[in-house]
């Protein structure tokens, strides 16, 4: 292709944003909702539910999004490809959905939400369309309709912020006491109506995603799908270990935190406080949907290993920026969640900093991805998981949720480490470690400046942490100053 690889990578990245930045960021502004209209407890529900929510949409997609990119790259027939992925999908969702609502009371028993069964039935469904509709989405994206792709997920946020304001906050204050007379409300906790939203709105999905569903038919190719499970099982692995490295900590934390009667409300605060890294998710998120399809597409190229350098170079750039800027104003942006959640604002700069590990980590997986080597990926999950779950058997008891947030940063920072130093004998790419550890020093020993005097919440300290901020961007220029012409 011609042009510039990474403007190009740079421009699919910003046009995703607006099919994953925006429609999170919209997203996330349910969260100073959220912790003004639910309790600590109740807010607490909600994030444990939705930790066990990413743990089973691993589970469903099972490795197909990757294996899609990578046959259909491979195969001469990628409708095929897309047919066989699809239809496996949807038979393995219909399963699912009749498993969980035949062994209902079990599960929610077994999670300990006896009496509110519902959720699991409305979560799994929410699991169940997600799950079907993830290759369409990825058919998008391998398509190059990144407009498309961010307008369905605009729309569908959009629908599920309005429903959530509809159900939590319209309806109710219409209402006001007579709020048991409606008969919806009368049975059901308002906790449900979070789901209800979120599964109205994956509906809205699936009926947006009709055009590429339209010729759509149930049909495997058994050759095709063997390949595409043989690939995608180690991702599956590497998905399901990484989900327990991300939301394993939420589930920990109820079991073994000392304290039974106040665990729910610790980990509210907690979630709370960790959607506060969401700039720094956001843009791993936004990345990943760009750079997986591109990585591939630039396998073939002589220079590629020197574009894949250049990427980790200006990602880690823009990630301690991402770092810089939400702890430097965290003053400003702790007023998005409720007053009673600020308890555990030290735990942001922690997570923010693991968050940045792990993006780095995907960067670094072209090595096994493009090697077909996914099982060495596998392994490297699994080791993280392991650090992760015996971190927060270890500190929680200890610390409470800053251990889970340790756990975190020390998980994905091994995760790197290995995945680094393993890259290196199998497939290196010689990245610009000068320039990274250069970045870093200088993000850290900013940050370090900015907690040593004791201004918070003043303008005085705002003023210098906006100085220190203006330091980074001015280094970046000036040592990068070369390279954005080249670019240009």
């Amino acid at each position: 292709m011609a042009g510039n690889p990474i403007k190009r990578l740079a421009g699919e990245t910003a046009i995703y944003g607006l099919g994953t930045i925006i429609p999170r960021l919209l997203n996330y502004f349910l969260v100073p909702f959220y912790t003004r209209i639910f309790a600590q407890g109740e807010y607490g529900q909600i994030t444990e539910l939705y930790a066990w929510v990413a743990i089973v949409m691993v589970l469903l997609t099972y490795g197909m999004e990757t294996a899609f990119f990578r046959y259909a790259e491979l195969e001469k027939d990628a409708k095929k490809v897309f047919g066989t992925a699809t239809s496996s999908l949807l038979i393995t969702s219909v399963l699912f959905l009749l498993f969980v609502f035949i062994f209902i009371n079990d599960i929610a028993a077994s999670m300990q939400y006896e009496g509110h069964s519902e959720y699991i039935l409305i979560l799994a469904s929410i699991v169940a369309i997600d799950a079907f509709t993830s290759i369409p989405f990825a058919y998008l994206r391998y398509k190059n309709k990144a407009v498309r792709f961010s307008m369905i997920k605009l729309i569908s946020v959009g629908a599920n912020i309005a429903l959530n304001l509809l159900f939590l906050l319209f309806i109710p204050l219409i209402a006001r006491e007579n709020l048991a007379s409606l008969m919806v409300y009368r049975s059901t906790e308002l906790i449900a109506f979070v789901f209800i939203a979120n599964l109205l709105s994956s509906v809205i999905s699936l009926l947006l995603l009709s055009p590429e569903l339209k010729k759509f038919r149930i049909s495997i190719d058994t050759r095709i799908l063997k390949k595409m499970l043989a690939y995608g099982a180690p991702i599956l692995v590497i998905g399901i270990f990484g989900m327990i490295n991300e939301v394993s900590d939420k589930i920990l934390l109820r079991y073994f935190l000392p304290d039974d009667s106040t665990a729910q409300a610790q980990i509210g605060i907690y979630g709370a406080n960790y959607k506060l890294a969401i700039l720094m998710m956001l843009f791993i998120q936004m990345f990943r949907y760009a750079a997986e399809p591109f990585f591939f597409r630039e396998s073939g190229r002589k220079d590629a290993k020197e574009i894949y350098s250049r990427v980790m170079t200006y990602f880690v750039i823009f990630t301690w920026f991402i770092f810089l800027g939400v702890t430097l104003y965290i003053d400003i942006f702790k007023y998005f969640i409720g007053p009673a959640y600020w308890a555990g604002l030290v735990v942001v700069p922690v997570v923010l900093s693991a968050k940045l590990f792990l993006g780095v980590f995907y960067n670094l997986s072209v090595w096994y991805k493009l090697t077909n080597k996914t099982l060495y990926g596998a392994v490297i999950a699994i080791v993280g998981a392991t650090v992760t779950i015996v971190l927060n058997i270890i500190l929680i008891p200890r610390v409470g949720y800053i251990g889970s947030a340790w756990a975190n940063f020390a998980c994905y920072f091994i995760m790197m480490v290995i995945s680094f130093f393993w890259g290196r004998r199998i497939y290196r790419v010689d990245y610009n470690l000068k320039k990274i550890f250069l970045y870093t020093l200088l993000a850290v020993s900013l940050f370090a400046i900015s907690i040593i005097p004791d201004f918070k919440g003043d303008a005085f300290h705002l003023t210098i942490n906006s100085l220190l901020m203006l330091i980074y961007l001015l280094a970046v220029y000036f040592i990068e100053r070369k390279n954005f012409r080249m670019s240009a």
